[in-house]
C-alpha cells in the first residue's frame, strides 16, 4: 500500500465527498464488492453517489475514528471508518448527527469490499410519522 491503510481509507472517503467518483476509482479494485445501506449491492462508486444524490441534497462525514483491525499486514487490512452525516434532505432541511460505520477491505493497495451502514432510514421514518420519535442528537 501506498499509504497506511487508515490514510488510504480517510484520503478515499475525502475525494468521495467532494464528490470525484472518477479518481475514487483508482482506490478500488476492478472487480469491487460494495453493499450499501439496506443491503444495496453495487459495483462502482458512482452508483453509491447517485444513490446518494436521489437521497440527500447533499451529505457529508465528520470522522470520528478509523480503526485498522489488529492482524493487519502489508497485503491486506480491514478498516472501519466511524462518525456522523451532515447534510441537507432533498427539501433543504439540514441534518446532523445521523451515525454511520464504514467497512473496507483493503487488499495490495486496492479497496476491494465495502460496506455502508447509517440511520438515514430511521431518520426518514421519522420525518414521514412512521415511527416513534426518540432523542437525536443534534
Amino acid at each position: 500500500m501506498n499509504l497506511d491503510p487508515k490514510a488510504f481509507v480517510e484520503e478515499f472517503l475525502r475525494i468521495v465527498m467532494i464528490p470525484d467518483p472518477q479518481s475514487a476509482r483508482a482506490f478500488m479494485a476492478p472487480d469491487v464488492q460494495i453493499r450499501f445501506t439496506g443491503a444495496r449491492v453495487m459495483h462502482d462508486i458512482a452508483e453509491c453517489s447517485a444513490f446518494n444524490a436521489g437521497r440527500y441534497r447533499w451529505v457529508k462525514k465528520r470522522f470520528e475514528r478509523t480503526d485498522v483491525v489488529q492482524g493487519a499486514n502489508d497485503n491486506e487490512a480491514i478498516v472501519y471508518n466511524i462518525g456522523t452525516l451532515y447534510g441537507e434532505w432533498p427539501d433543504g432541511t439540514p441534518f446532523a448527527g445521523n451515525r454511520y460505520v464504514d467497512r473496507y477491505v483493503v487488499r495490495q493497495g486496492k479497496i476491494v469490499e465495502m460496506e455502508v451502514w447509517n440511520d438515514s432510514a430511521e431518520r426518514m421514518l421519522l420525518r414521514a410519522g412512521l415511527c416513534e420519535p426518540w432523542s437525536l442528537p443534534q
